[in-house]
Order: structure tokens, then sequence, then C-alpha cells
């Protein structure tokens, strides 16, 4: 005979281990999703203002820190919704962020500045270019390095390199610091505020904001690729000749 009263446990079993398995998707896909990040939140989240501003430094001075992380999760601390109060401030994550990037960007700078032209007299041949090249560069600075500078503030992956050929280049000191500082406001202001507004759901706003890094990233590599292909063969050409 048909046993209802079994059935009906059979059901419930199966609805039990259903919402289990769901949990643990849910829970192995946070711990995978935060993992890789959880060391620059808990260094913002222990040492505030100053992880926050040692960050910043690195991620305009050649380290690729994730800053949609970093000042997405600053500006979610500026709300009461992740840890039920407020730990920052708008502005002041703004304008701390803006000093560290503007710090790490002299850094890169001065380094490619004092550096870059002795690199490439020693090791040129095998970095493939010559004096030449830094030449053209700094007359190519000279027209399009203040448009070039603004816009890589917020590109990601060219933000943090932009300043070793600006120096390389030796573009005007006080030009490229006003220019840096302009476009360093808007990338921390426009991560900030997503964060902000986004509150206890900051990483779902970062992760998305993550995600549409991704064809930018794509195009930086395939146009360094299709750059250095060219050059190869321009080295060649002249070789050659």
């Amino acid at each position: 005979m048909f046993d209802l009263p079994r059935l009906r446990h059979s059901l419930v079993d199966l609805s039990v281990e259903e919402n289990r398995a769901n949990i643990s998707i849910e829970f192995e896909f946070d711990i995978d999703l935060t993992g890789k990040n959880d060391e620059v939140q808990s260094f913002i989240t222990h040492y505030g203002y100053l992880a926050l501003f040692v960050l910043s430094v690195l991620s305009s001075a050649l380290i690729p820190i994730p800053s949609e992380v970093a000042y997405g999760f600053a500006g979610a601390l500026c709300t009461s919704g992740v840890t039920g109060h407020v730990r920052f401030s708008l502005w002041a994550v703004i304008v701390v962020g803006t000093v560290g990037s503007l710090v790490g960007a002299v850094i890169a700078y001065e380094v490619g500045r004092s550096a870059g032209r002795t690199i490439v007299e020693r090791w040129g041949k095998w970095l493939l270019l010559s004096t030449k090249d830094l030449d053209r560069a700094e007359r190519w600075f000279e027209r399009y390095g203040s448009a070039s500078v603004l816009i890589s503030r917020v590109l990601p992956v060219v933000r943090s390199f932009i300043s070793v050929p600006a120096g390389i280049a030796e573009m005007n000191r006080a030009r490229f610091a006003v220019l840096t500082t302009i476009g360093s406001a808007v990338w921390v202001a426009l991560l900030a505020g997503l964060g902000y507004a986004a509150g206890k759901n900051w990483k779902h706003v970062s992760g998305d904001f993550h995600t549409a890094e991704y064809p930018i990233i794509a195009v930086v590599v395939l146009g360094l690729a299709y750059g250095l292909w060219h050059r190869w063969r321009t080295v060649r050409r002249e070789a050659a000749a």
C-alpha cells in the first residue's frame, strides 16, 4: 500500500540535505571570493587610515594592489553596514587615498627619471630600447604627456606603471604632480563612493567593478604585446640596414 507518512518523511530529509548543500556551496563560494582580498581588508581594519595610506602608496609605485577592494572597503566602512558603526569619514578616505597615490607616483617617477636613461644606456639592447627612443619619448610626452598621465590614473594596471615612463621622459615635475593628484582623486572618490553607497553589499559592487576591468586589462595586454612585437621588428630592420 501507499505509505504517505514515509513519503513525507523522505521528502523532508531530501529538503534538509538540499538546504545543507546550498549552504555549503554558498559558504565555499564566499570563502573563495574573499580569501585573496582578506589581507587587504584585515590591514585596513586593524590600522585604519595608515593602512589605507600605505596601500595607496604601493598601488602607485609599481605594486599592483587591488584598489577596488581597498577603496571600496574603506568607503563601506564610512557606513555602519559593515561593522555596526562608522569607522571612517568618506572625505578623509578620499584625501588619504589621493595623497598616498601621489606619494607612490612621485617615488616611481623619480626612479624612472634618475635611473631610466642609465638602464637604457647599459642594457638597452636587451630591452629593445635606445637613447633615440628616449628622445622620442620626451618629445611625445611634451605633446601628449598631460592627457596620458591624467587618463592613465583611472585605468587598471596602467595607473601603477605610468609614472615610470613619465619620469624617464623627464616630464615637468609640477605638471606631473597636479595631473596625478586630479586623476587619483577621481579614482579614489569613484571607488570609495561606490563602497559607501553599497554599504554592507560593497563586495558585490567591488566584484562587479573588478569584472568590468577585465576588458580594459585585455586591451592593455594586447597593446603591450603588439608594441613589443612592432619594436622587435623595428630593431631587426635597423640592425639589418
